[in-house]
């Protein structure tokens, strides 16, 4: 019988396998739905990850379908300032971005990835159709309000009903807290299905990221050549509705993949943050301690752990020369391995500020534009973001069919350069660098510099409009963009970036890489 703490067996095996396959076919580490073991040939592989990409397609068409013209909503329906609406959407889209953590969390300590998904899946789902709902109530105040205000000469706008404003946001953030727990499980998951002991898998796992990233771009692109149209021209009631029924037919195509589906499986019942934050805390316990107190046996341990962080190896020493238990060197590298990762994070920032523009202030240039293409037809300004998605949908398979074999080639490397050089992609590398039962959690770590990066505008954008917009005056982010001064905002951007850069390429060039 295996034990199994990522996933729980839905049967137990009850008796010997009338098969006998070849034990090269077996894969360590992981077990199939039912808890038994996994046979290559069977599972895993492109044949699972072809699921789960095509789920993350799906869930990213949802997601940038409410995102990327939320702020066309807010100054529309919703009547908010071009600042207010920018904050608000920063504020949302940082939250998004920070609850990952939380739910890789869930998933790594408890849940296990499989049962994350599902259970985030029907809270996303719950929440879109929630969101679609609080377009189609009829709101007989603002019809009232839009007829007193056609028949008179008055131009002041119609606020929306209370209670809808509510259900809207409380709508919004449901998605995002559901995100929270889809978006770094997933994508986790789906790497899961590759063995990186083997040297086709640990090939094809490189590959998964590169097209992983190619379908959440293509995802996107999709929305917004379609949606942003829709809700522009059609209705906002159907711009949301097709993102809840994409996300239910996502849903429906996860399923269909369990039995294919390699689960890892986690030797330790100890939660993987029990492990590791026991280290800071025994770490800290014995920041005294002195090498005349150290033991023959502790002063082996001490030589045979990395010399990075060199004040978590006190962790390895018993308090005060007691026979209390203490940490082992595999957990005290683990906490090395988490700790490696802030100055890495801490540099990406600044892009993810610039980033955050590209939803908010970006769209809002777009509305400005001769966006006419003929007579009768007229470009939505969110789809002009999908200039980004297309670029990047043409440049993945490129870099995955050409320039990684050449590379790979040149260097032996499977993905061909380091992790550090693919920090543009960004995703591998929070995967890879944590212990393996904190997966979730390193690729949370990567969504989570976009959400800080979005508090940070949000906060910028707040100084900055408070500072130049007093007294009445037009300051940079003037609801009339023309009298707007935008073009200081991207060149403090610019500076900020900059800096950011050269802190970026000190701490790659020191970085030791864990496995």
């Amino acid at each position: 019988m295996v034990t199994v703490v990522e996933y729980t067996p839905i049967t137990t095996l009850t008796g010997a396998d009338t098969s006998t396959p070849l034990l090269d076919d077996v894969v360590d580490g992981v077990v199939n739905f039912q808890g038994n073991p996994v046979h290559r040939s069977k599972s895993g592989g492109w044949r699972s990850a072809s699921f789960i990409i095509g789920v993350e397609v799906a869930e990213r068409f949802a997601y940038y379908g409410i995102s990327l013209n939320l702020i066309t909503y807010l100054t529309g329906p919703l009547g908010q300032s071009t600042a207010t609406a920018a904050a608000n959407v920063n504020a949302w889209y940082g939250t998004a971005s920070l609850l990952p953590l939380l739910g890789a969390f869930i998933a790594d300590s408890f849940l296990g990835r499989f049962r994350a998904i599902f259970i985030s899946s029907l809270l996303y789902i719950l929440g879109l159709g929630l969101l679609t709902l609080s377009a189609v109530i009829p709101t007989s105040e603002r019809e009232k309000c839009a007829n007193a205000a056609s028949s008179s000469s008055s131009s002041s706008s119609c606020s929306p009903p209370q209670y809808q404003v509510i259900l809207f946001f409380f709508s919004l953030y449901l998605v995002a807290f559901a995100q929270g727990g889809h978006k770094p499980c997933v994508q986790a998951f789906g790497a899961d299905q590759f063995d990186s002991s083997d040297p086709e898998e640990c090939k094809a796992k490189s590959s998964f990221f590169n097209w992983w990233f190619f379908g959440i771009c293509a995802g996107a692109g999709v929305t917004l050549l379609i949606l942003p149209y829709i809700q522009d021209n059609l209705s906002w009631v159907l711009g949301f509705g097709i993102p809840f029924i994409v996300m239910s037919f996502a849903l429906v195509s996860f399923l269909l993949g369990t039995t294919t589906y390699r689960f890892p499986v986690n030797g330790d019942d100890k939660s993987p943050f029990v492990r590791i934050g026991q280290v800071f805390v025994k770490a800290a316990r014995n920041w005294r301690t002195t090498p005349s107190a150290i033991s023959l046996e502790e002063e082996y341990l001490l030589h045979h752990s990395s010399q990075q962080f060199k004040f978590l190896n006190k962790a390895l020493f018993s308090l005060n020369g007691s026979n209390g238990n203490v940490c082992s060197i595999s957990e005290v590298e683990d906490a090395k391995a988490l700790l490696k990762l802030v100055p890495i994070w801490a540099t990406s920032l600044a892009y993810t500020i610039v980033f955050a523009q590209s939803s908010t202030l970006f769209t809002k240039q777009g509305i400005t534009m001769d966006r006419s293409l003929g007579s009768t037809f007229k470009i939505p300004s969110a789809s002009l973001q999908a200039f980004t998605s297309l670029t990047i949908v043409i440049l993945v398979p490129i870099y995955d069919c050409v320039f990684v074999p050449i590379t790979r080639a040149i260097t032996s490397k499977p993905s061909g350069i380091t992790m550090l050089q693919r920090i543009g992609i960004g995703m591998e590398f929070f995967y890879d660098q944590v212990p393996k039962e904190l997966r979730s959690l390193g690729l949370a770590l990567y969504l989570s510099i976009l959400g800080i990066g979005s508090f940070l505008s949000s906060i910028l954008i707040s100084i900055i409009d408070n500072t130049t917009g007093a007294d009445g005056q037009d300051g940079w982010f003037s609801d009339n963009l023309n009298k707007a001064h935008l073009d200081y905002f991207y060149w403090l951007l610019a500076g900020i970036s900059a800096v950011a850069l050269a802190a970026y390429l000190y701490f790659a060039k020191s970085y030791i890489y864990s496995r």
